[in-house]
């Protein structure tokens, strides 16, 4: 069983690990959580230990030892996942110079696995010259993985940086690391990701399309940057949130996914074409909506150009190309095919016609295939998880 050790801050920002807490409790983690005596301003140890069915710590306990080891040893020996959420300028400023004077600060420096800083804290704060050096001078050391903060209306009322990143985005990290150990394996790379179905318009409300949602590019677009990436990520239609830290472009139809990837790929170490992109589009565009009476009973086609096929003419010896193909049946000679015409290095072999699996699923499963003539073959898992298994599989 993950083990998972979180340290909650003082601020308002406290409320929202309550739900990274039973979530993970619900998928299996063992959980423990310490909070600070400013934390507990804004929420109660009962509320933590309800919900991780474990005692949460306090400064009380670290100064009042009831066990026979030090707590803040135990606690360090014991955490896989090191989260610390809200990072406040307080004890951001302790991490940065080893100050140790409370049960979390002690317990960061008996701890020896990756820790995840999430901060929050008002606009004016985080700007601060003292705290953005101390924030950046605590990122040199390897242990540290941060998120950064988004914008937003602050509990403050001010409109700004210095707002938590949200429960999905945390506990995704938090699974990341669980999977990686904290290894950066893409530091220094930039991966290219295309994502989503494109929609080929017959009429400002008609179109030509199909039911990807872009949850499998989003999971490798995470799996990516928490792996060090630097991470674009080309989307058509989503409804979910890009991750802070990724650099993401929306597009409607074929051609325009195929004009963004083009422009993006000499710079790129890897490419991801997990899009579901059109096939045909229709060959007459009306700008204002058709009446039902005038929709023409056959409808003219026109094939649309293979994005990852002419990316495969373009790409340099250096850059990894990987394609997707969702098939029904037999999905491994169909890849296979696809893998050796379009010239691609792999090549995911995806099920859509298997339960919880596919288009719209937060799961999958596949085979992948290289051009070496490597094959692995993935089991019923998160999207997230078999996005890193497809860079375990690509880089190793």
């Amino acid at each position: 069983m993950a083990r998972v050790l979180i340290g909650v801050g003082g601020g308002i920002a406290a409320y929202k690990i309550c739900e990274v807490v039973s979530t993970l409790f619900k998928t299996g983690v063992e959980v423990r959580v310490i909070l600070t005596n400013s934390a507990q301003q804004f929420i109660t140890p009962l509320t933590f230990s309800t919900l991780s069915r474990h005692c949460a710590y306090t400064d009380e306990d670290f100064w009042q030892p009831k066990n026979s080891r030090p707590l803040h040893i135990e606690l360090g020996e014991w955490a896989e996942i090191f989260l610390i959420a809200p990072l406040t300028a307080n004890t951001l400023g302790k991490l940065t110079w080893g100050i140790a004077d409370n049960l979390l600060t002690n317990t960061v420096l008996a701890s020896s696995c990756p820790i995840l800083l999430v901060p929050a804290m008002n606009t004016d704060m985080w700007e601060q010259v003292a705290v953005q050096r101390n924030w950046k001078k605590l990122l040199i050391d390897a242990r540290y993985h941060s998120m950064g903060t988004a914008s937003g209306l602050l509990a403050c009322d001010r409109v700004g940086a210095g707002r938590m990143a949200e429960p999905p985005e945390i506990l995704a990290y938090i699974k990341s690391l669980l999977h990686t150990a904290g290894k950066r394996d893409l530091a220094g790379k930039k991966v290219l990701i295309a994502t989503g179905g494109t929609r080929e318009y017959l009429d400002p409300v008609r179109f030509i399309g199909n039911p990807a949602t872009g949850k499998m590019g989003l999971a490798l677009a995470q799996a990516a940057l928490h792996r060090g990436a630097r991470v674009k990520l080309v989307h058509a239609s989503a409804n979910w949130d890009v991750p802070l830290g990724v650099e993401a472009v929306s597009v409607v139809n074929a051609e325009e996914m195929r004009q963004e990837m083009l422009r993006s790929l000499q710079t790129a170490d890897v490419i991801l074409m997990s899009a579901a992109v059109a096939d045909v589009k229709p060959r007459d565009y009306s700008q204002e909506k058709l009446p039902k009476k005038n929709l023409p009973q056959a409808l003219p086609l026109e094939s649309v150009g293979d994005i990852v096929a002419e990316l495969a003419t373009h790409k340099q010896p250096h850059q990894r190309l990987i394609g997707f193909a969702a098939q029904t049946g037999d999905i491994v000679t169909p890849a296979l095919e696809k893998m050796q015409r379009k010239n691609l290095d792999a090549i995911v072999a995806n099920p859509i016609d298997k339960l919880d699996s596919g288009f719209g699923s937060d799961n999958n499963q596949a085979i992948f295939l290289d051009k070496q003539g490597g094959k692995l073959e993935i089991t019923h898992c998160t999207k997230l998880e078999m996005a890193h298994h497809l860079f375990d599989f690509i880089l190793h």
